[in-house]
This record gives C-alpha cells, structure tokens and sequence, in this order.
C-alpha cells in the first residue's frame, strides 16, 4: 500500500510503483535510478515499470503548489506556528517541495496509517493542528487538537471528522480563521472583565450608600449596550 501495484495482463507480469518497491522485484538499470534520483530532486515523484521482470521506463509526476501557499506559510510563521509538511512522497520530493512553500520541517515517506502516530509524536510538542481533504486524512484530523478541511475540494470523511470547513481551498484563510478566532475570544474575555469590573463596582458603591436607581440601570443595560458594542468589533475582519 503506497508503494506500489502488481497485476496480469494476458499472461504478462506488470509492474509499477516506487524506486524501493522496483528495487525488490526486478533489476533496475543504474540509468534509471539515476533519472529517478533526479526527478526526486525536481520535486516529482518517479514512477517506474516493468514487464515479465523486464524494466520498461520511468515517468514522473508532481503536484504542482498553490501560488498563494508560500505566503500562507510565512502568514502562520509570523504569528509564532512551526509549520510541517506531512507526505507520503519519498524524501527528496518532499524537501523540494518543502523548500518552495517554506516550511519548517518536512516528515516524508508517511503512509497513511503512519499519519496518526506523527501527529500523536508532534502533540507531545505543543497544540497541534492538522490541514488536510483527502479521505486518508480523516483518521488524523479527529487525532489533532484541531483539524481543518479544506472544504472545496475536501472528501465527505475529511469534512466530517473535521473540527473547522474551510469552504474554499485558499490556504491563505488557514491564518485568516486563526486570527478571527483569537479576535473573537479576546473580545469575549474583555466583555466579561467589563461586566464584572463594574457591576461589583456598583455593588460597592450600593454597599456604601452611594449608587442610586441610575446606578443599577447602568450595571444592567448600560453595561449590556457596552458588551454589544464591543462585540460589533467582530464584524471587521477585512483588514485580518
């Protein structure tokens, strides 16, 4: 599973998959291995094939990344988040990759039941959050702290284990949300501090025999319309 596929063809033994699983079934020409390492190194991942334990070529493909990705990084980066690359692609795939987008660290040659045990290795770190939409993903966003679908392009199992839907595939709203969040919980935290500070300041003055009626009208509504107010503030994200 992830390295490779084996098959029949009108009596012919096919074969085709990663230069390691190639590398325990036929002979694969020093040439070959050469042009794999170099694709590697391009950030593509090789593909080899063969017949009847014959080598037949090699082929490379690559997931090509977001234009927008590298400052999505660089966006978490700023606000303190170690940001990891976790792929299945073999080693020198993933760094090239890694190095486009700016990441700090690159975790390669995963499977997808390896995921989980990475991402229970990266909790003993700190909070972790897990971006994904495939549907080997949905084992590993339940896992995280937080997990976070890519809703557009997301699998129905990676939006449902998911703790936040991102309802397009912008990587650049990963940061976004994470700012409006602690917006939100900072305006919460003020509002309650607010409403306490002074309603047991009015409970105080009413102690002494200072506060009157308009006191107790202010304690209630007033700080209520002060709260509202505030929490308006959450509204203004276009500059987030």
């Amino acid at each position: 599973v992830g390295s490779g596929v084996s098959a029949s063809l009108k009596g012919r033994k096919l074969l085709g998959g990663s230069l390691s699983f190639m590398s325990g079934r036929i002979e694969v020409p020093e040439t070959a291995r050469k042009q794999a390492e170099s694709f590697a190194e391009q950030g593509k991942t090789p593909l080899l094939f063969a017949e009847d334990e014959t080598f037949a070529g090699v082929i490379a493909v690559a997931d090509v990344i977001k234009e927008d990705s590298p400052q999505a990084v660089r966006e978490l980066q700023r606000m303190g988040i170690c940001v990891v690359m976790l792929t299945g692609d073999n080693e020198k795939t993933a760094q090239a990759i890694g190095r486009q987008a700016g990441v700090d660290e690159v975790i390669a040659g995963v499977l997808p039941d390896g995921k989980e045990a990475v991402i229970r290795a990266l909790k003993e770190k700190g909070k972790t959050a897990m971006v994904g939409d495939g549907i080997n993903d949905a084992p590993v966003l339940t896992r995280a702290d937080i997990g976070i679908a890519m809703g557009a392009m997301g699998s129905d199992a990676a939006i449902e284990a998911a703790d936040v839907v991102l309802m397009d595939d912008d990587p650049l709203k990963i940061s976004k949300a994470i700012r409006i969040s602690g917006k939100c919980l900072s305006i919460v935290y003020q509002n309650i501090i607010l409403a306490l500070v002074i309603k047991f300041g009015c409970l105080a003055l009413g102690a002494v025999g200072i506060a009157n009626m308009w006191f107790a009208i202010f304690a209630d509504v007033g700080v209520m319309i002060i709260a509202v107010l505030n929490a308006i503030r959450t509204l203004r994200v276009h500059n987030l």
